[in-house]
């Protein structure tokens, strides 16, 4: 947050400001945890979508280097190749 920047980043208060920040950041995922298991979802499920979510980012950052790498080989933007993959922008 914006209060709690400091320019060299290494002050006791920064750090202490950084602290607070995480706890409040992990007491937000518990609570957001507590709510999807009151909603019928577990643990072992909730853990399978995150990994299957991981697996599926590492796979689109390789798609999207090889469109990148492609695109500097053909001298064209990756975007203008969307078309010729049927991708779409917001893939």
């Amino acid at each position: 947050s914006p209060r709690c920047f400091q320019p060299n980043g290494a002050s006791e208060e920064a750090l202490r400001c950084e602290i607070e920040e995480l706890k409040q950041k992990d007491l937000a995922l518990d609570q957001e945890i507590a709510q999807l298991l009151s909603e019928g979802y577990s643990l072992e499920e909730l853990e399978k979508h995150i990994s299957l979510l991981h697996e599926y980012n590492e796979i689109k950052d390789a798609g999207q280097m090889l469109l990148g790498k492609l695109a500097v080989i053909r001298g064209v933007t990756t975007k203008q190749l969307y078309p010729e993959y049927d991708l779409e922008l917001s893939d």
